[in-house]
């Protein structure tokens, strides 16, 4: 079975040969251990792959979003970086007073010259290759443009100016979905940081009102170029499970370990592929490697269906332990013994 054929399988409920895999590895990760890396990658080969190009980047930004200093992106705005192999935060806002939204000018050249790129520097293989990216993100592009505070005001407020601006990002997004969409992927992903470490970062109902109907849009459009629709979200996002399998989410990579991984189980297993995880905040950076396994086994115990639903995923960033990441696999390889 090829890792196309697996994932489609675990995709729609059809019995897969073994749980597929996926691993994120940040720069900070791979500068610290990119030989135990690459043993990991050897032992266990991933399922999915990324045909991300950043060439053009360097076209479209300033500085490096990974070194330590000053980086303007795509957009326009300004981040701040004290820690190298990863991504700083935004020191300065687009937009200084939402009045000036009209002043907002979406980077399309910056998506063209991306995917002109990725057409000509990736083979399709037998992977199951996941096209879209983390910056498909409206909610947290819109941080990026005002500033978290200004908002979550707006968001209250709901002035003219805020839909105006929603849209322009929406609409961004959408351009780079009708991209990748007329490629060969597999599927396609977009992202958004939805929650807290316990709730939500904003009422359900504003959520339901605000975000929901373009995530639907999203998937819409995936859906209708024949690819599954994957997402990512940080935080503590159960109040919006049900909505997401709703709109057609296929996968959903989600911070279990921030909510009632047991709930999530009874109430959304068999209905929507879990993209991961594990937690990487406290038990994939502990010294003990047993806590990892049980990780493991919670996760299976929960939300594991042999029909599929399933991708045994985790994320190697900086302080996590290699020994670590490489338990997971092996736990998840016991699910067949």
């Amino acid at each position: 079975m090829t890792s196309r054929e697996r994932m489609i399988k675990a995709l729609t409920f059809n019995c897969p040969d073994r749980v597929s895999r996926d691993l994120w590895i940040l720069p900070i990760a791979l500068s610290r251990y990119g030989k135990e890396a690459k043993a990991i990658l050897d032992r266990f080969p991933l399922d999915i792959e990324r045909p991300e190009v950043n060439l053009s980047l360097k076209k479209h930004t300033r500085g490096d979003q990974y070194e330590v200093g000053t980086y303007v992106d795509e957009w326009g705005c300004t981040w701040e970086n004290v820690h190298g192999g990863i991504v700083g935060q935004i020191k300065e806002p687009l937009l200084r007073s939402l009045s000036d939204v009209g002043k907002v000018k979406p980077p399309y050249e910056f998506l063209e010259d991306r995917m002109k790129e990725v057409k000509e520097g990736w083979k399709k293989n037998d992977k199951f290759t996941l096209g879209g990216s983390f910056s498909i993100n409206p909610f947290e592009r819109m941080q990026f443009l005002m500033g978290t505070s200004e908002l979550y005001v707006n968001i209250m407020d709901q002035p003219p100016e805020f839909f105006e601006l929603r849209e322009k990002v929406h609409q961004y997004n959408l351009r780079e979905l009708e991209l990748w969409a007329k490629t060969d992927v597999d599927g396609i992903m977009f992202a958004d940081d939805r929650g807290s470490q316990s709730s939500l970062l904003i009422h359900p109902e504003l959520w339901k009102k605000l975000f929901k109907p373009i995530y639907r849009d999203y998937c819409d459009l995936i859906h209708g170029s024949g690819k599954f629709a994957f997402m990512h979200s940080d935080g503590w996002i159960f109040d919006i499970y049900r909505d997401l399998i709703e709109i057609g989410v296929d996968a959903i990579n989600s911070q279990l370990f921030c909510m009632n991984i047991e709930k999530i189980g009874r109430e959304f297993k068999g209905e929507i592929t879990f993209w991961g995880e594990i937690d990487r905040q406290h038990i994939l950076t502990s010294k003990n490697v047993e806590r990892v396994k049980e990780a493991v086994r919670r996760v299976k115990e929960s939300i594991y269906d042999s029909r599929g639903g399933v991708i045994a995923q985790c994320s190697f960033e900086g302080k996590v332990m290699p020994e670590n990441v490489e338990a997971v696999f092996k736990e998840w390889e016991r699910v067949y013994e």
